[in-house]
């Protein structure tokens, strides 16, 4: 289980901070975002060294950022903000 900073802003692994997915994405979105954001990173494992890997990294962060994970924080949007954000055309490599 992945411990959460009491605010739930974060989590915290092996000592260190990192930003929370954002709560109030519905679950069956979160869990789409998810799995898209472990295909690209297996994508960038894959690319590593080659041409493709900006267009990995860039999938990663695409991910992320629909999860509330980078860019402005998730606390700090509005409710319009925050489902525009999730609801955002991520996909998966090769798509």
């Amino acid at each position: 289980m992945v411990e959460h900073t009491p605010d739930g802003r974060w989590i915290v692994v092996a000592g260190r901070r990192w930003r929370a997915t954002d709560p109030d994405i519905p679950d069956g979105r979160r869990d789409e975002l998810q799995r898209i954001l472990m295909a690209w990173r297996r994508e960038v494992k894959r690319a590593k060294g080659t041409a493709a890997e900006p267009d990995a990294r860039a999938g990663v962060q695409a991910a992320k950022l629909a999860l509330g994970e980078r860019g402005t924080p998730w606390w700090e949007q509005t409710a319009q903000e925050r489902r525009r954000r999730w609801e955002a055309d991520v996909r998966p490599p090769g798509t």
